[in-house]
């Protein structure tokens, strides 16, 4: 755990929760697994106030808690991870991708389970019914069914999953009969991991649910809270088959997904559409057969890619042999032949893809920071390992001067790094070599941290914006319920006129300003989680196979 890490999980945690749900999360990212009397005592805050916030973190998968680790009887102690918290920057690309592939009710379905944590479906199905009504023309409804069939389309693909039922602390997840202890052996440990949602059966399986009915529209009358409330009640208390059964958002399947929409572009940037095409294809056949840590899929005969190439690609059988010879003989490895039989056997390198955007990643970092030459001299020590001054200056035909100078500055940086290789074990420098190298794996860790810094400055500084400008987006809110309301009474538009011009033509030129600035600064964050994505899954692959 870093310390970017821990600064950028705070802001995240604040900027959707508040300064008391991050107090305490940060508290125990920094501190580790810790029982309710200590997290109270270290942070200062309220009884009340510390539990309203583990049960938030709780809700939404940001903290597991477990039995405390003296034994039976100990307190329960809580703690938080870090790789979730950090994942609600990733919300609205996951958003965007639901709507990509299951339009508008996908959008609305997975928005509202990161908003809540986790909900059940008849509660899904019918708040997200009733938002995509509420945008409707007058007189049309959103059918539940229609509802249902895309939640159950995004369970069978695994964006959707079941939680996994809550184990009491104290208690064993499962109905075996315990064991007698002989007098003398040592206790099993036991095991305080929490239980992963594909460790049981029923983890994709849509549950049989009796929920009839169509959207329904938020009146505008003037009817109270209490009866509102009272009557929001009563629906709820039906039943529809499926009580007890919560749904989370399976952010793995999402992750799987954007690696392969990463590889596919890097593609067709490379290649052609075709040959991304293909690509996608071979993808598209291995889901199911292959694990999300594999280095690489299953293999593919050609034939079986032939028969499952979309028919829109009217692409002859010999064509597509060119073409997986093609991927096959290219640099950057993204396909490899396995074998011979069924026309050749063909598997996509999942681990070598991921390896060879990290290291565009890098060389596009050095490029825009140090220029094209520095590019050029980092782009050499990755392909060549090792190289002495001397010969980084005749191979990237540099100046020694500037050559000099553009190691010494790659050095410092931590970019480029300087071995030493002595002939005599008495390391003179006149009988040294002083070879210099780059290790992309420390680098995309140490790009990593610098990722995780820069998005916490963004956060930052888009916070202090609004901040500054308080007052008056208030006002700008202000004036456009009042608009709102007025339209919805049937206003007339001279009523309409006097409430817009409350505000300046002074004000409108800032609050534009304003607007423009925050979504250069929200497209700025999406774009480096992009990197941060892809160094991420760089890393995580690399340490699975090793």
């Amino acid at each position: 755990m870093t310390a970017q890490e821990v600064r950028l999980c705070g802001l995240l945690l604040r900027e959707h929760f508040g300064e008391v749900v991050e107090k305490v999360g940060t508290h125990l990212v920094r501190g580790g697994a810790q029982n309710l009397r200590t997290i109270i005592h270290e942070t200062g805050i309220s009884l009340d106030l510390v539990k309203k916030s583990l049960c938030v973190l709780v809700q939404h998968g940001a903290c597991v808690f477990s039995s405390g680790r003296k034994g039976p009887g100990s307190p329960t102690e809580y703690r938080t991870s870090c790789d979730r918290i950090l994942r609600i920057l990733r919300y609205p690309r996951y958003i965007y991708t639901a709507k990509t592939l299951y339009g508008d009710t996908g959008e609305l379905i997975i928005e509202e389970l990161l908003q809540r944590g986790h909900m059940t479906m008849s509660s899904t199905v019918k708040t997200v019914a009733d938002r995509l009504t509420q945008n409707m023309e007058e007189g049309r409804c959103m059918d539940y069914s229609e509802v249902s069939t895309a939640f159950s389309k995004l369970v069978e693909t695994h964006f959707l999953q079941r939680c996994p039922p809550m184990v009491k602390p104290g208690t064993t997840g499962s109905a075996t009969p315990a064991t007698p202890v002989t007098p003398g052996t040592p206790a099993a440990p036991v095991s305080t991991a929490p239980p992963t949602p594909e460790s049981f059966p029923d983890c994709y399986r849509v549950p049989h649910m009796t929920l009839v009915g169509r959207g329904k529209r938020q009146l505008c009358s003037e009817e109270g809270e209490d009866q509102r409330n009272a009557k929001k009640a009563r629906m709820d208390s039906q039943t529809h088959g499926d009580e007890g059964i919560s749904w989370q958002v399976n952010f793995e399947r999402f992750h799987l997904h954007f690696r392969d929409q990463a590889i596919i572009s890097a593609v067709a940037n490379k290649c052609d559409q075709t040959s991304s095409e293909i690509l996608r294809t071979m993808l598209r056949m291995s889901e199911v057969t292959t694990s999300p840590t594999a280095t690489c899929t299953k293999p593919l005969s050609a034939n079986e890619i032939f028969r499952s190439l979309p028919t829109s690609y009217n692409i002859a059988r010999p064509i597509l042999d060119q073409y997986l010879t093609l991927l096959v003989d290219d640099p950057m490895e993204f396909v490899g032949k396995a074998g011979e039989s069924g026309g050749g056997m063909y598997v996509v390198n999942l681990h070598t893809a991921l390896a060879n955007l990290a290291r565009a990643t890098l060389e596009s970092v050095v490029q825009e920071r140090f220029g094209s030459r520095s590019a050029r001299i980092f782009r050499l020590l990755l392909r060549k390992r090792h190289l002495e001054q001397k010969q980084v200056e005749d191979f990237a035909m540099i100046p020694a001067k500037e050559a000099k100078d553009m190691l010494y500055t790659l050095l410092s940086q931590n970019l480029v790094q300087l071995q030493e290789i002595p002939k005599t074990p008495d390391f003179a420098p006149s009988r040294t070599f002083y070879l210099y190298t780059v290790n992309q794996l420390p680098t995309a860790r140490m790009l990593l941290q610098n990722c995780y810094k820069t998005v916490a400055n963004l956060i930052e500084r888009r916070l202090f914006e609004s901040k500054e400008s308080k007052r008056l987006l208030e006002k700008s809110q202000r004036i456009e319920a009042i608009l709102a309301s007025l339209q919805a009474s049937g206003a007339e538009p001279e009523q309409l006129t006097e409430v817009e011009e409350m505000i300046t033509a002074t004000e409108k030129q800032q609050l534009e300003a304003l607007r423009l600035h925050i979504n250069k600064l929200d497209s700025a964050e999406n774009q480096v989680d992009e990197s941060i994505f892809l160094i991420e899954s760089y890393v995580t692959s690399t340490a699975s196979t090793s």
